[in-house]
């Protein structure tokens, strides 16, 4: 009966410290993550970080909506920036396992007139940033909507930046082609496709296309800095909202699932899974540290699978630590913070020391 009630004791103090050091931790990160919204001016932050399919944490900071006073949760629903590109290319090689798109297609097969320039250009050049197109299109006026050709005759005078497959430059227009494409041979609109293909299957529930005119509940505003001030968002048509290079609502919750899914083969067999974070070899034989929708690294040897994005009031990023199966993501709703990838490094390093990096940034070092 003693040695019964010791190992009761002995229980209780070793769960009571173990919930003391994740309180610990959770303050922690909690003061880091407000000191840095603080220091980069971000009204609103939602973060959730999964360890081996579990949540270690989810919560929101700040606000969503700064006039109506309204909290960030979990579940507040921001924009994804060019996180969207990894659903796009999960898209591309779910059609390619079912036949229906090739890696080797020309993009001259599915773009009708598109310039001579264009003849080599392929599947895999546009998801890999491969292909000489220019990042943006030149002149355009995000206000507008734009039909297929109109984009096409804006690109059609621009030189390509290389040869297709002979060098590496980011290109949203890349991937705006590809949601064409993928269109144009399912006969289904990309919000549908990724609904039925993506979203449905791993229970993505608030995931979607943006609309502006749809009601959709706990959705954030979005902000811009302007000379240090918080104003609203600029006004994005309906065209430029709903195209494939990063136009889509997420809650973190709805990226958790997503990360969980991207250790199974629920939606792609393994070899083609591995294609989505496989460094793209170059025609020269060197390679860059980028594949399908997803930018290569490592962190003190551990290596790294993440993607930022930043669009009409938003930035958000998410961190794969794959040999740790630790991921960290981070939605906020101010644009053009490019250091919130630092954040979620940095939030990863208070996990795990092994993830921890030398941070060079003075501003963040106050907030460490």
């Amino acid at each position: 009966m003693k040695i019964n009630l010791l190992i009761c004791r002995y229980l209780t103090v070793i769960i009571y410290l173990a919930l003391c050091t994740v309180s610990a931790m959770a303050d922690t990160v909690d003061q880091y993550l407000l000191c840095e919204m603080h220091r980069l001016k971000i009204p609103g932050l939602s973060v959730v970080i999964v360890e081996n399919g579990k949540i270690l944490k989810s919560k929101g900071y700040g606000f969503s909506n700064i006039e109506l006073q309204t909290p960030a949760k979990p579940e507040t629903i921001y924009q994804s920036g060019s996180i969207g590109k990894q659903f796009t290319a999960m898209l591309a090689m779910i059609l390619v396992e079912k036949g229906m798109l090739h890696l080797d297609d020309k993009i001259t097969q599915y773009v009708k007139d598109a310039p001579d320039t264009w003849k080599n250009i392929t599947i895999l050049n546009l998801l890999t940033h491969t292909s000489g197109l220019v990042r943006d299109i030149p002149g355009v006026d995000w206000r507008l909507n734009y039909s297929q050709d109109e984009i096409i005759n804006r690109l059609e005078p621009e030189p390509l930046n290389f040869q297709p497959g002979t060098s590496f430059s980011y290109s949203n227009v890349g991937y705006e082609f590809l949601g064409f494409i993928m269109e144009k041979i399912t006969g289904n609109s990309y919000g549908t496709l990724l609904e039925e293909n993506i979203f449905k299957p791993l229970n993505m529930s608030t995931a979607r296309v943006i609309s502006d005119r749809d009601i959709i509940s706990n959705r954030a505003s979005g902000y811009d800095l302007v000379n240090g001030t918080l104003k609203n968002q600029e006004y994005v048509s309906p065209k430029f909202n709903s195209t494939a290079d990063g136009a889509l609502y997420f809650t973190v919750y709805d990226l958790a699932k997503w990360d969980a899914a991207l250790y199974t083969t629920k939606l792609l067999k393994k070899e083609n899974m591995e294609l989505l974070w496989s460094p793209v070899k170059l025609k020269n034989g060197k390679t860059e540290n980028y594949g399908l929708g997803w930018r290569i690294t490592n962190i003190n040897g551990h290596r790294l699978i993440e993607h930022g994005g930043e669009w009409q009031g938003f930035t958000a990023f998410i961190s794969r630590y794959v040999d740790r199966k630790l991921t960290v993501i981070i939605m906020t709703n101010l644009s053009g913070n490019a250091e919130l990838g630092d954040v979620t490094h940095n939030v990863a390093g208070l996990y795990n020391k092994d993830l921890a990096v030398v941070n060079t940034k003075q501003g963040n070092d106050k907030c460490r």
